[in-house]
This record gives C-alpha cells, structure tokens and sequence, in this order.
C-alpha cells in the first residue's frame, strides 16, 4: 500500500526532483544557522563580560589581567575565545591579541568594542567608565534585536507554513471531495498545474520570510525542502482524499 501511494508520484519528476535537491540543500543550510547561533551567544554574553571588565579595572586591575581573569572565572564561548587568545598574546602584543580576538569571535559588535577599547588605551582615556557604557549600551541593543528577532521569526515562520502547508492541503482537500478520482474525475492536468502553482507559490513565500528576516541568502537553502512539501502536501492529500 505504501508502495503503490509513493509510485503515484512517479507522475510528478518535479516532485522527485526536488526532494533530492533539498536533501542536499540542507546540508548547506545548516552550517549558517549553527554560525550565526554561535554569533549571538557570542553577543549575548558580552554586556555581562563588559559589566564585569569595568568593575575589575575600577578595582585597580590591568586590563590585560582583568579579561585574564574573567577568561577564567566565566563559561561560555567568549570566554574561551578569549582565554586561547590571551594566552597565544605572549608571541605578540595585547593591542594584537585583542584584535586576533575579535576576528576568532567572527562578530561585529565585538570587533566595534575591541576598536574602542584598542583607541581607549591609546589616547590614555578611562576605561572604567567606557567599558560601563558599551556594557549598558550594548545590552540595549541585544535586548531589541533579541526582541526583534522573536517576532519576525515568528511571523516569518507562520507565513511559511500556511503557504507551504496549510493553503496546499486546504486546496487538495476541496479538490479530492468534490473532484475524486474513485469517480472517474480525470483532473491529472489540473493537478500537476497546480502543484506546480503550490510549489512557486511556496518559494515566492518562503523568499519573503527570508527577506524580512534579514537572512535571505540562508534562507535560500530550505527553498526546495519547502518547495516539495508543498507539492507533495497537496497531490498526496488529493490522492488521499479521492482515492
């Protein structure tokens, strides 16, 4: 039974098509979403890490000794990160070993912040008080585009699915009562037209969501998975409906 229903869709090459073409897209999909996972609790944690640079320089440490310590003291990727930088520091200067940090960190907040901090010790400025407002400032706006994210990709998502998932089934299940195959309706044309229809109208959806979240070009990976759900979606349910 299970046989027969796949080889239904021997009808569809696009179909067929595409699901191999998204099962070799996902693999490059992921690894954007692990980076920029890894990126933002990278940028999460650096208020904290800043708040707590500020209070070890105004207790009278060194910088260099202050990040040594918090390094240390604190988990997580950043800390880690600078760990393995500070102690690679020793064949080269600190001013260096902040900025191969900030590369390692692969992050633009925290490049931003090595930059001020790099031209805070040149020009003799207190740190104290800089590293006290980058840390508040900072926390700001993670907290906004933490809060901005959230929605987006909620909104982002239900688009997705209701393109890709719920209008294909809602179609396929009018066309399978009313137009049933077990009847003798001959609707294969009409079908595959529309399928085809499902299937751009998922891509066009599934770019949008992309777009509006900032992320198109990795968005772009997921398109064929999206694209033969959705055809799928609909000539299954329609085949499944009508019989």
């Amino acid at each position: 039974m299970i046989f027969g229903f796949l080889e239904s869709f021997n009808d569809s090459p696009l179909l067929l098509y595409l699901a191999v073409i998204a099962v070799a897209c996902i693999g490059g999909g992921i690894p954007p979403m692990l980076e920029r996972r890894r990126r933002r609790a990278i940028e999460n944690a650096l208020p904290t890490f800043l708040e707590a640079l500020s209070d070890s320089v105004g207790a009278g440490r060194g910088l260099q000794e202050a990040m040594m310590e918090q390094s240390e003291s604190n988990d997580g990727l950043l800390a880690s990160l600078l760990s393995e930088t500070l102690k690679e520091a020793h064949a080269s200067s600190f001013e260096a070993s902040l900025t191969a940090f900030a590369a390692k960190t692969r992050s633009s907040q925290v490049q931003r912040v090595m930059m001020l901090i790099e031209t805070a010790i040149q020009q003799d400025s207190g740190l104290r008080d800089i590293l006290s407002d980058l840390s508040r400032d900072y926390e700001r706006l993670n907290d906004l585009m933490n809060q901005r994210e959230t929605e987006l990709s909620g909104r982002g998502m239900l688009i997705i699915i209701f393109v890709s998932v719920g209008l294909p089934v809602l179609i396929a299940f009018i066309v399978g009562l009313f137009a049933p195959a077990s009847k003798g309706f001959q609707i294969t044309a009409f079908n595959q037209t529309f399928s085809l229809f499902f299937a751009a109208a998922s891509a066009v959806g599934v770019s949008v969501s992309g777009r509006m979240m900032g992320r198109l070009r990795d968005t772009l990976w997921w398109l064929p998975m999206w694209m033969a759900i959705s055809m799928g979606l609909y000539l299954g349910a329609v085949k499944a409906v009508g019989g």
